[in-house]
């Protein structure tokens, strides 16, 4: 089997596991305030990962240089971008529409990634990317109480362009991540850099997000900032499992096609599922059996593929 498969799995998983402390700040902090609780908790924690990888590990430090800063700028402020748009999104009266146009995240970064790092797909993974985007607005759909033909209705409105640019934001960040760690030392090959390659360009997203979104704090919402550093303690294990995650994101997207890595990344999704139905309780509709099946489909496509 090959790596990213595994990592890209557990990725999946860290993520749910990190919406699910997240719920335990949901109230105590604004949505900008618990996205930078991510990143200023991690990042400590990926200083510590990349010291130990070279101190324990042997592993060299990559050489940056001016393409690599470009990128991972580019990533980092997409990322923060992404966030701001949601919340733009959420302030108007019907989003419904746009929050289901913003779940084509994984068809947006097989374009932008096709364009802009010249990553190809197989049909295989054509065809499962399809199915998944199809099982995630089956999904969304369920959750937002939209019908199929308010859907088409509402896509000259405003939300659904706004849905879009989300995914398109979010898509973004992710090539550009990947592609920072292609212009690193040995990325992408069998060899061990990868490892280093993935720690250390996570490291430096996290301190430009950390210092941007810090900035903003500091001229724009300082009690907020306040809040996010006074309630550390259900903050940081939020960080903690943020980081991991982010660490098999970016050791992933180091390996393989990123459009590959978010297709499979899309179990997250079946996690969630599982978590409501057998930890929670929650009812299960038939859509949602639907979006689910699909998904899993879509999974198996891609692990065959």
């Amino acid at each position: 089997m090959p790596l990213w498969i595994p990592i890209t799995i557990a990725a999946a998983f860290l993520q749910n596991l990190r919406s699910v402390l997240q719920k335990s700040i949901k109230g105590r902090l604004s949505t900008t305030g618990a996205s930078y609780a991510r990143f200023v908790y991690a990042l400590p924690l990926a200083a510590l990962y990349v010291w130990a990888l070279g101190y324990f590990g042997g592993y060299q430090l990559p050489l940056p240089n001016g393409l690599f800063l470009i990128y991972s700028a580019a990533g980092s402020i997409s990322q923060i971008l992404f966030t701001v748009v949601l919340l733009w999104m959420f302030s108007f009266r019907s989003f419904a529409v746009g929050t289901t146009f913003s779940k084509l995240e994984v068809v947006l970064i097989a374009v932008l990634g096709s364009v802009l790092l010249g990553d190809t797909l197989g049909p295989w993974a054509m065809v499962a990317i399809a199915i998944g985007a199809l099982g995630t607005v089956a999904l969304s759909l369920n959750q937002t109480k939209l019908t199929i033909g308010g859907l088409f209705k509402g896509m000259g409105e405003k939300t659904t362009w706004i849905g879009l640019l989300c995914a398109a934001l979010l898509g973004a960040s992710v090539v550009f991540f990947r592609g920072a760690t292609l212009t690193l030392n040995g990325p992408a090959l069998n060899g061990p850099d990868f490892i280093m390659t993935a720690a250390y360009t996570l490291l430096v997203a996290l301190i430009m997000q950390t210092l941007m979104m810090g900035a903003w704090f500091l001229a724009f919402d300082r009690d907020e900032l306040i809040r996010v550093l006074s309630e550390w303690r259900r903050a940081a294990p939020v960080g903690l499992v943020g980081m991991l995650g982010s660490v098999c994101w970016f050791t992933a997207f180091t390996l393989h096609n990123a459009a590959y890595v978010r297709a499979l990344g899309q179990v997250e999704l079946v996690f969630t599922f599982l978590a409501g139905a057998f930890i929670f309780h929650e009812k299960t509709t038939r859509v949602e059996y639907f979006g689910i099946a699909l998904i899993v489909l879509a999974v198996i496509l891609i692990l065959l593929g």
